[in-house]
């Protein structure tokens, strides 16, 4: 019998993480469940019921503990009501410790608040001794579970939220990215952006997250145009390549002349040819035929037909 595998997800804009709901029937989409997970029991929302099994992690699948009760949620309401008052209190302690490279961004109860997460971040790539601040905070909160978490620049901004360095209202992270793909410099250079770090970085300080969202279309795109200072020849006489637009399979070509200045004309990709292919092709058509005696043939036949022929 093949497992009945649902996403659940335990944030609005979270990342979705797959149980087994063999046990509990008829589970649907946007219904709470109760399951268990590496950092304790979680109440989450279904945001996916798989039509197929996906292959099985190390250690096989979790499973769903129950359906969540109108009791939980409203458990969970109460414990989520105090989060900004632990948050408070943890910045206030980490204060005194002097730990002014720490910067306590969220508290997370979980729905029963029996588990207390003080999400953190750091500047500093050395790792931070926290101990004293974890002991401070089970000792104020002694009925509850303290987990120090660190996060990086992403999740910050993801959590504060904010207009994005675009000008959008909301930035993509906190509106609709449920995961952070890994982005490259290289992404930027494909598509043609300055690499000004205005034009590449989000307000996180890191490389902008929507440089991956185009970034396939235009890989895909330039393989069908010439490179930039490739020569080739149009209907308006042979130029060299300037620029390349991808998105619109166009190139613009500086056309050259003896009379003017280059003139830079814009051309669809099946308007141009390459001029180093074409340029071969008139060699070849040029080269003299063994065939005929006297060498002054140029009918391009291959010397195999005269091989042929004797």
């Amino acid at each position: 019998m093949q497992p009945t595998i649902i996403g659940v997800r335990f944030t609005k804009i979270g990342k979705v993480y797959h149980f087994d709901s063999t046990s509990i029937p008829n589970v649907g989409v946007g219904e709470h469940v109760i399951v268990d997970t590496s950092r304790g029991r979680h109440l989450g929302e279904v945001a996916q019921v798989l039509a197929e099994t996906p292959p099985s992690p190390e250690g096989g699948w979790k499973p769903v503990e129950r359906r969540a009760t109108p009791r939980d949620l409203l458990l969970q309401q109460s414990w989520q009501a105090k989060q900004t008052e632990a948050m408070i209190n943890c910045r206030a302690r980490a204060s005194e410790l002097g730990l002014n490279e720490v910067k306590i961004i969220a508290a997370e109860y979980n729905y029963d608040g029996s588990r207390l997460a003080f999400l953190f971040s750091t500047e500093s790539e050395e790792k931070v001794d926290l101990k004293s601040l974890k002991k401070d905070m089970q000792r104020l909160y002694s009925n509850t579970q303290i987990e120090m978490r660190q996060i990086g620049p992403r999740d910050v901004a993801k959590l504060i939220g904010g207009m994005g360095a675009c000008g959008i209202e909301t930035r993509c992270c906190s509106k609709f990215l449920t995961d952070f793909s890994p982005i490259s410099i290289k992404m930027a250079k494909e598509q043609g952006i300055s690499l000004t770090p205005n034009e590449i970085t989000g307000m996180c300080g890191r490389l902008r997250c929507c440089l991956i969202y185009e970034y396939e279309q235009y890989v895909e795109a330039r393989k069908q145009l010439p490179k930039r200072n490739k020569r080739v020849v149009t209907p308006k006489g042979e130029g060299k390549v300037i620029d390349v637009l991808p998105l619109t399979n166009k190139v613009v070509v500086a056309i050259e002349s003896e009379e003017q200045r280059a003139q830079w004309i814009t051309f669809d990709r099946d308007e141009i040819q390459p001029w180093d292919e074409l340029e071969a092709l008139r060699r070849k058509s040029q080269a003299p035929c063994d065939r005929h005696e006297g060498g002054g043939c140029t009918c391009g036949k291959a010397k195999k037909s005269n091989d042929r022929t004797n």
